[in-house]
């Protein structure tokens, strides 16, 4: 089921969005009708639509038409909110901009999901701060690793420095059991900023190669939490690492807000 602000999504706004592929979007994992993070989803929303169509969003519109969708359903859902502007000109994108709200829910995979194996690849994401529906590059370099035997990509950029995955944040677990996040241009992820504020964690330079010879490693991302990654390229890395453990439980406890 797909709504658009508010009912049913006709097949014109949807050939539209699917056609220009120019908007942003959140993606929320919504469980007894609440969300972990949920206001930091918002705040992604309202920041990225003044990037992208530099109006404000009004975020209770927003909440509400996810609060509808998912009404009465059961079970653990992953819902995505996406913001674009049906009547957006190819020729003018710079017209000023009305953003529509799309919503749109699927079954979400129960917890935990097994570990992954992930292939450096070569890929900066267009404007990496902004969560847009121009996915081409990401997709491209995750079918390349699975081509490859691998499950997910996990992108380099200039000196071989990691940053993220295809559509997850990467952190790692040094020597002496910290948790590290690459220093790189980055989409800020919800789970990863939950993480965060427990303060014990740190922010480095991380070459492939390092990446490779860290401790641990693990994805964070809304649908699956903290993942474990049990291997980068050829190195294996172990999935049951106790800082692991602490951060899937951290994450865990995390009471959500209701949507």
């Amino acid at each position: 089921m797909a709504e658009l602000n508010g009912r049913p999504a006709d097949a014109d706004a949807l050939r539209a969005l699917g056609l220009t592929n120019y908007g942003h979007f959140t993606t929320m994992r919504v469980e007894d009708g609440r969300v972990r993070g949920l206001e930091l989803h918002l705040e992604r929303l309202a920041r990225d639509c003044r990037t992208v169509f530099g109006v404000e969003l009004d975020l209770e519109r927003v909440r509400d038409y996810a609060h509808r969708a998912v009404a009465g359903r059961g079970g653990a859902l992953v819902v995505r909110v996406t913001v674009f502007d049906p009547d957006l000109d190819l020729g003018r994108p710079a017209a000023p901009a009305s953003p529509q709200v799309l919503v749109t829910h699927r079954p979400a995979a129960a917890w935990p999901l097994p570990p992954l194996r992930a292939r450096t690849v070569p890929y900066v994401r267009d404007t990496p701060r902004v969560k847009h529906v121009g996915l081409f590059g990401a997709l491209y370099a995750r079918r390349t690793a699975q081509l490859a035997g691998f499950d997910d990509a996990l992108f380099t950029g200039e000196g071989e420095l990691v940053s993220e995955g295809g559509t997850w944040n990467a952190g790692f677990v040094d020597a002496d059991g910290t948790v590290v996040w690459p220093d790189a241009e980055v989409l800020p992820g919800v789970t990863q900023a939950l993480l965060q504020r427990a303060g014990d964690h740190r922010t480095a330079p991380i070459t492939a190669a390092e990446a490779r010879g860290m401790a641990a490693a693990f994805a964070t991302n809304t649908a699956f939490g903290v993942r474990a990654v049990s291997g980068i390229d050829d190195a294996s890395l172990p999935p049951d690492h106790p800082v692991l453990a602490a951060l899937r439980a951290r994450y865990l406890a995390h009471p959500g807000e209701p949507l």
